[in-house]
């Protein structure tokens, strides 16, 4: 059996499969500011001997999200980029909320070096700077975030700076590249690692306390521990100390997943009917329809694959009919799946027009969208076209790597299965693509 849990502000969710079935399901209040108490809450909630044959359990644990929304629990980060004069347009933080740059920033640095689409393109790293950084903020930064000019093309001066910034602060010091989230938009990805790096501590002490939690739990022996992702997919706890950022809106993700699976389709439009709001995404393919650029988590421009979704308050009902029409293609093509605890109190009227599909278990959606979800992986890379260049052989390597993403995410190398994104084009480097992979597969069995 299969063990997912939704841990959401007011109420945290369990449900139990058996393949496909859902075979007991739970709703519990959850405790305030500890998502791993109400995890435990909810679970002992089942009866032991159905728990006791769960052998693995699926969470999506929110509490990222929490961190940031209420800039509470983030550690002071140090903030270098490798770039010099060629990236000192848009200062480090540029644009965040004030408040959350106070919270976060420890300081901020702009060093020479950087790379270039091509190797010739590369200017050298300053080391000393580097080093004269990473000494002014020993004692005072909790970890850092290093962004260098190209690095999605090549990530050695990243690399090179953490060590750097590790032989000054200590070999245990938190160092977070922007060559692992991806994409080349430098802000926005400088942005991204920054998150990841200010959630790092809040991430490993919940993901301590999760460990030591389990064995009280009554699960199955040896019983695998997963947590969602902001994608629809899972991962290991390992993976989400390195990538916190990931969880980032893990929890709709997952519930327009589930709702997907309790309906039975792949593509509609999902409305999660809450007690204060609802938040409407769509189903494409059986996951959540990704949101494009310009996305922003906590005020924050970031370049995550984060759900597209439209927010709004859940007793106002012709703004949600509103909200579902803006998230179909084209008029009367995908039906509308309502989900959550409120799901029943919104009157058919307001949605004439739409194919109004309730699910059973709708309720406990998020919960199910996690234990029925694959491990996943992803890898994104930009190339220049050009004479001679055999892209089909770069997108086989793409994929080769979003499935070793997976298979560290905690997926079973035997079971990933891969697929190419359609290229996209880098609007601001002429001949330049961005290749892009995903992966899934089921976890690693006991």
């Amino acid at each position: 059996m299969i063990l997912g849990v939704d841990v959401g502000p007011t109420n945290t969710d369990a449900v139990l499969l058996d393949g496909d079935r859902a075979v007991r399901a739970v709703k519990v209040p959850s405790l305030a500011g500890d998502a791993v108490g109400s995890l435990a809450a909810a679970v002992r909630a089942l009866p032991a001997e159905l728990r006791g044959r769960a052998t693995q359990l699926a969470v999506g644990l929110r509490v990222a999200a929490r961190a940031v929304r209420e800039r509470h629990g983030l550690a002071r980060v140090g903030v270098l980029r490798v770039g010099g004069a060629a990236a000192d347009a848009v200062r480090p933080l540029f644009g965040w909320p004030e408040a959350l740059r106070d919270a976060v920033c420890a300081g901020t640095a702009n060093v020479r070096g950087g790379g270039g689409l091509a190797p010739r393109g590369t200017t050298p790293l300053d080391r000393d700077a580097v080093a004269r950084f990473g000494a002014s903020l020993a004692g005072r930064a909790e970890a850092f975030a290093v962004t260098a000019v190209f690095s999605p093309v090549d990530g050695g001066q990243e690399r090179e700076a953490a060590e750097i910034l590790r032989a000054e602060t200590g070999p245990d010091t938190t160092v977070l590249l922007s060559s692992d989230v991806g994409t080349l938009d430098l802000l926005a990805r400088e942005n991204a690692t920054v998150l990841d790096a200010a959630l790092s501590v809040l991430v490993a002490k919940v993901a301590d306390e999760l460990t030591a939690t389990l064995p009280r739990l009554g699960l199955a022996p040896g019983a695998a521990v997963l947590v969602t992702r902001s994608d629809g997919t899972l991962m290991s706890l390992e993976y989400l100390r390195r990538q916190p950022g990931l969880s980032l809106g893990s929890g709709p993700a997952c519930t327009i997943r589930g709702a997907g699976l309790l309906a039975g389709l792949q593509d509609a439009v999902v409305a999660d009917i809450g007690e204060r709001r609802a938040r409407v995404g769509a189903l494409t393919g059986g996951y959540p329809q990704e949101a494009g650029p310009g996305e922003r988590i906590g005020g924050v421009p970031v370049s995550v694959r984060f759900p597209d979704l439209i927010t709004v308050r859940a007793d106002a009902h012709r703004e949600l009919a509103e909200a579902a029409d803006r998230m179909r293609p084209a008029a009367g093509l995908l039906p509308l799946i309502l989900v959550g605890g409120g799901a029943g109190d919104v009157p058919a009227e307001v949605l004439a027009g739409f194919d109004v599909v309730r699910p059973g278990h709708g309720g406990v959606a998020g919960a199910f969208g996690a234990a029925a979800s694959p491990v996943g992986g992803q890898y994104d890379r930009i190339v220049r076209r050009g004479p001679g260049r055999r892209l089909d052989a770069v997108r086989d390597e793409v994929r080769d790597l979003a499935r070793a993403g997976a298979v560290r995410a905690g997926a079973d190398p035997r079971r990933v299965r891969t697929h190419a994104e359609p290229d996209l084009p880098v609007p601001y480097l002429p001949g330049a693509v961005l290749l892009r992979a995903r992966a899934v597969g089921p976890p690693l069995p006991l």
